[in-house]
This record gives C-alpha cells, sequence and structure tokens, in this order.
C-alpha cells in the first residue's frame, strides 16, 4: 500500500464511522483490498456452516463482517477487539439480535462459550502460548488461522514486510505452537480456486512481464481484483507437503473438553 495514498471505506450507512485501511485489519468496501477481504470470507464462512446453534465469540473481530457472517448460522455471537474505531465501526454497523461486540484485549476474554474464532491474528500476539492456553479452558473448540510465511514472505524470509506481524510460521512451527495447548489439532490448507487458480497459472507461465510490457497492468487489475470472490478460495485437507504451497493454515483445535 503506498504511503501516499490512502484508501477508505466506500458508501458506509449513515452514523457508521469509515474506517481507514492501515494494513492492521482487512476491511470491506475497500476495491483495492477485495482479494484479502475475500481470502477471509472464504474461511468465515465455513466456519459459519460449524457453527450453526453455537455461541461463539469472535477474537479481533476487527470491523465486524466476520462476527456478522458467523451470527447469520451461530445462535449468539460476540466480537472481541481492543482498537476504539473498530469497536465503534462494528456495532453500529452490524446490529444482529444475536449479535454484540466488546472493546478489549483478545487475553482477557474468559467467558465459557462453545466456539472461539481467531483468524488471522496470533501472528500479531507478543505471547501466543499465554493466549492459546487462555483459549482451551473456554470452548471446547477454537479455530485458529495465520498466514504461511512460505507464501506470504518466501522461503527464505523469516517475516514478509508487514510491520503488525511480530512472527509468521510455516506448518512446523505452527503446529508445534498449538500442540501443547490442545488434545488434538487438525490443520486445513488455504488455496486459490476458479479465476485466482487461472491467474496464478497464468503468472507461472509469464504473464507478469507480459501485462507490464504492454501497459495493462493498471486496467486489468482495476476490473480484475474487485471481481474476486470468496468462490476463488478452497480449503481443503492434506499433507504437510502440500501445506507448505497454501496461502494460510486454519487449525481446528480441540481442548478435550465439554
Amino acid at each position: 500500500m503506498s504511503e501516499d495514498v490512502r484508501y477508505i471505506q466506500d458508501d458506509q450507512p449513515e452514523g457508521v464511522p469509515p474506517l481507514e485501511l492501515t494494513g492492521e485489519r482487512t476491511l470491506p468496501d475497500v476495491p483495492e483490498e477485495n482479494y484479502w477481504y475475500r481470502r477471509h470470507v472464504a474461511v468465515y464462512e465455513w466456519i459459519a456452516e460449524r457453527c450453526r446453534g453455537l455461541r461463539v465469540v469472535d477474537l479481533a473481530s476487527g470491523e465486524g463482517y466476520g462476527a456478522d457472517l458467523l451470527a447469520g448460522a451461530a445462535a449468539e455471537v460476540v466480537g472481541v477487539d481492543a482498537n476504539p474505531e473498530a469497536y465503534e465501526h462494528s456495532r453500529r454497523r452490524y446490529t444482529r439480535h444475536n449479535l454484540s461486540f466488546r472493546r478489549g484485549l483478545v487475553e482477557e476474554f474468559d467467558d465459557a462459550v462453545d466456539a472461539v474464532v481467531f483468524l488471522q491474528t496470533i501472528e500479531h500476539i507478543h505471547e501466543p502460548e499465554r493466549l492459546l492456553a487462555q483459549i482451551a479452558t473456554i470452548a471446547p473448540v477454537a479455530y485458529i488461522s495465520t498466514p504461511n510465511r512460505l507464501t506470504l514472505a518466501g522461503p527464505d524470509a523469516e517475516k514478509s514486510e508487514n510491520p503488525w506481524h511480530i512472527v509468521e510460521y510455516d506448518i512446523g512451527q505452527y503446529r508445534r505452537l498449538l500442540a501443547p495447548h490442545f488434545a488434538s489439532v487438525e490443520v486445513l490448507g488455504l488455496f486459490h480456486a476458479r479465476k485466482l487458480k487461472v491467474h496464478e497459472t497464468a503468472i507461472k507461465l509469464g504473464w507478469d512481464p507480459f501485462h507490464r510490457a504492454t501497459r495493462l497492468t493498471k486496467p486489468f487489475y482495476d476490473r480484475f481484483i474487485p471481481a474476486i470472490s470468496a468462490s476463488d478460495f478452497v480449503l481443503r485437507e492434506c499433507g504437510d507437503g502440500d501445506l507448505d504451497g497454501a496461502l494460510d493454515f486454519v487449525a481446528i483445535c480441540r481442548s478435550g473438553r465439554g
């Protein structure tokens, strides 16, 4: 994201303060951010189907769209976020009867729930082990995701340039982080599908030099990025060798309680 350009949410409902894209959280209603937003929505939608009728907390709920998606299936959802602007935005924008938001640190949430959802945030946490131990005490199952360091930063980098990330994990590191705190951990990988898979293949065949040489870059991506949908991503089970190529890891962590 260029330092000279500010991206702010478009067309918010009356009385809802728009949020600015800073890189700390993903936002809907910012066309340039649509790839990352839909990448997150794909996982939220998958989890929502597994949370029908449950009491759920969405830790680090950010703008609130994920908690709102979960509330379309769950019996009750609480979104927790420490950022005052995100909290104010989410509580005004998303007003389902079974959805509420709290401003607070994720480490301080200790209500008993049926499921914890904690997506794309463990890499931001200074003491992830302490938080994971807390999560294991409040719910029988937790859905915890993180970007794959190998595909985000590259195989030779310790981490990406995202200033909000403290640690980024490969699959082996991620399993070692989670395993001590849960009775079982299953990890799925998020991958490109449909038109994003075609685009990925085109890049391997030399698309990048072609569109730069023909000056198609901006007009193409001005149309392509806003057209991306959640169905252009797929979650699947695979071995750790294949998980090395995943975009994100989505862990299903069971505490053995409840």
